[in-house]
Formats: C-alpha cells, sequence, structure tokens
C-alpha cells in the first residue's frame, strides 16, 4: 500500500475505561488451529450463524455472565499478562493531553473502512487490539493478586500457546480497576486498523442520548512493567535503490556512511546505527546520538527523501535472515534496530506518527481465546 495515503485515526478522550462483557470463546482443541480462522471467513453476514453452529457442536462457549477478564498467555519462554475488556471509544480528545489511547503509526483509510464493514456485518469483535502501558502500581497489585488465586480456565492450545484466564466480576475489583485506569495512558501496540474500524463504527451508529454496542471496541491491556512485550525490528528492502544511490542520500544529510566487513556491519546495528547490503557490500550507516528520533523516522522522513533514485518500493522483514536473503541486483537491505517502548511512547504523545511497520510488538495471543459478539451485549438495541 502507498504509505502516501497514510491518515491519524482520531483520538479517544480519556480517563481510559474497560467493561466487562459476555465473552465467546473457543473450544481448546480450536484455539491456535490454523482452521480456526475459516469461521470469520465470507460470507460475513453468515458468521453469528456459524458460531451459534459451533456452540451447539460444543466448538464455542458463551459465558453467562458479562466479566472483565485477566488473560495471561505464554510461548516461547515469554509469558503476557493483560486485562480484556471492551474500551470505550464513545469520546473524542480535543486536546493532546486528554487522549487515552495513543496510536503510533498511520492508518489506511480504506482498509479501516473494510475492517469497519466486516465487523459492522458479523457484529462481532473476533479478537481485542492490543494495547501497553505503564501500570500504576495499585492496577499492578490488583492484576498479581487475581494471577495468585487458581485459574477459572487453563488450557494449551493447538499451537503450543498455555493459557490462564481469570473472570473479575466482584464490583468491589471492578470499581477499583475502574479508578487505576482512569490514571493511565496506552499505546496501541497491535492493531491501528481495527482501533480506526472501531472509531468509524462507532461514529456510524451513534444514536443521541443511546448507548450502542459500537461505543466500545475489544481490547487487551499489558502492563510493559510487569509481563512486558517483546519490541523487535521490521528491517527494509528498498526495492530500486543501489547501494551508491543511498550512500549519497545519507551524505547529502550529513550523515556518516562507512564501508566495513559483513560482521562489523550488524555488529555496530544499534539505536543510532544502522547496517546496509546490498548482498555484497555491507556499511554502516551512523545517525549520530537523537535520543528522540528513533532511527526509522529518520530513515523515511529524511534519507529516503533525498534518494535520487527509488525506491519504486519497500519489503519489509522480521528476521535478519530473511532481509539479506532478499536482497537483489538493483535493491538495498536496511538492517533497524528496534525502538524502545518508552521512545515509541515519547514520539505518539508528541502527535508524531512513524513509519509504517516500524514496530513488532510480540507475541500475541491466539485467536480464539475471547471473543465479543455484539448481540450478547446488554445494551444492543437489535
Amino acid at each position: 500500500m502507498d504509505s502516501a495515503g497514510l491518515v491519524t485515526p482520531p483520538h479517544v478522550a480519556g480517563p481510559l475505561r474497560l467493561e466487562p462483557f459476555r465473552a465467546l470463546r473457543f473450544a481448546p482443541a480450536r484455539v491456535g488451529n490454523p482452521t480456526t480462522g475459516r469461521a470469520f471467513a465470507r460470507p460475513y453476514r453468515e458468521v453469528g450463524a456459524r458460531l451459534d453452529r459451533w456452540r451447539g457442536r460444543g466448538l464455542v462457549t458463551l459465558d453467562d455472565e458479562p466479566a472483565l477478564y485477566l488473560h495471561e498467555y505464554s510461548t516461547a519462554g515469554m509469558t503476557v499478562r493483560g486485562l480484556v475488556g471492551l474500551l470505550d471509544v464513545s469520546r473524542r480528545a480535543h486536546l493532546l493531553d486528554d487522549r487515552a489511547v495513543l496510536p503510533h503509526e498511520g492508518i489506511h483509510p480504506r482498509q479501516a473502512d473494510e475492517l469497519a464493514e466486516r465487523m459492522d456485518q458479523m457484529r462481532l469483535n473476533p479478537a481485542p487490539i492490543l494495547l501497553v502501558h505503564h501500570g500504576p502500581p495499585g492496577l499492578r497489585a490488583v492484576i498479581r493478586e487475581l494471577s495468585d488465586r487458581t485459574p477459572d480456565i487453563a488450557y494449551d492450545d493447538r499451537s503450543g500457546q498455555q493459557h490462564r484466564l481469570w473472570a473479575v466480576r466482584d464490583e468491589p475489583t471492578l470499581r477499583n480497576i475502574r479508578e487505576q485506569l482512569s490514571s493511565t495512558r496506552a499505546l496501541i501496540a497491535d492493531g491501528h486498523h481495527r482501533y480506526a474500524a472501531y472509531l468509524r463504527l462507532q461514529r456510524r451508529h451513534a444514536e443521541a442520548g443511546h448507548r450502542t454496542p459500537t461505543d466500545h471496541g475489544l481490547a487487551m491491556l499489558v502492563d510493559q512493567d510487569d509481563t512486558p512485550l517483546f519490541l523487535g525490528a521490521i528491517h527494509r528492502t528498498l526495492l530500486g535503490t543501489e547501494f551508491d544511490d543511498l550512500r549519497d542520500a545519507a551524505e547529502d544529510r550529513g550523515y556518516v556512511f562507512t564501508d566495513c566487513p559483513h560482521h562489523d556491519a550488524v555488529r555496530a546495528l544499534g539505536a543510532s546505527c544502522l547496517a546496509v547490503t546490498d548482498g555484497q557490500r555491507w556499511a554502516r550507516l551512523d545517525l549520530g546520538a537523537s535520543v528522540d528520533v528513533p532511527a526509522v523516522e529518520l530513515l523515511h522522513r529524511l534519507i529516503i527523501p533525498s534518494l535520487r533514485h527509488g525506491p519504486s518500493g519497500i519489503s519489509y522483514h522480521h528476521s535478519v535472515e530473511d532481509a539479506v536473503g532478499s536482497a537483489t541486483r538493483g535493491s538495498t537491505v536496511v538492517l533497524m534496530p528496534a525502538p524502545t517502548v518508552d521512545l515509541v511512547m515519547k514520539v505518539a504523545a508528541a502527535d508524531r506518527l512513524l513509519p509504517e511497520k516500524a514496530t513488532s510488538f510480540q507475541p500475541k495471543p491466539s485467536l480464539g481465546v475471547l471473543i465479543r459478539s455484539w448481540h450478547d451485549a446488554p445494551d444492543d438495541p437489535t
């Protein structure tokens, strides 16, 4: 997609709110199963009936009472815990300080429109968007107390993820969580387009004086100081850009481009240093000590626009091996450092957006652990 078409999604006003809901849950044997995604396939208007049939076969369950859920999942030696509930998206922020949710990437309007239409036809949120924050100590204490209890549900899914779930329904705990959340702001780790779709649906279905299911969207909130998500780099291949073209563009901007052996270039990779290769030659690209600006932002805002030729396109890679293996004649690979979570939060708080595919938060939970149906919301007017 053309990055020139990116726009900033609207901002949700604080305080941050996560409300209870009646969760739909796939049976453990279906969670993490590659075929489970077929449940949400076209035609989208038949997804609800499809899930009803699956409920009749015992493949899907619907909780009797609304709850806020603590979901813990473990994979590849990492454990992540987060609160899952309905994010209130009914109020728009007009001042920077009023924002409750901070996007850090732009969205393609068409993609957000398509997701909104899909959810509107399905009348459900298939999976939560992923939010991270620095949780207040009081909230961290509540979560740790909950996780010390015997989970209501525990299983290993088909992909090997281990899941533990606690349903929070007692009003004193819910009230305490609500109060703790009122003082925090969250960064979108995964799901920018679904977040934008939530806001489109809310605006589309807003009724004067009445709450509707689209006033909320499903979200998972992770405390980065408790069970942090891993933030990895996403490397770039600049198609149609020669190695020397990138050198010229970098030096025109005053950066230092130094030819060096493969191992030296990769070893130098860091917050302010990129590694560059065309598959034959290697170099390190030193950006200087720019504490407040991620390397990916400098590459896209300053260096790429200075190129005399290309790029005709950009491909993205989550591993060094894949990126280097993509090098072909007439293209240049740029190995990127991962920005820190705090730096991404700082960029978002300053009302700046990072380039497309700037961050890779991992691990993400398997599909089907917690789903939200609009039909079972107490405020659903249908």
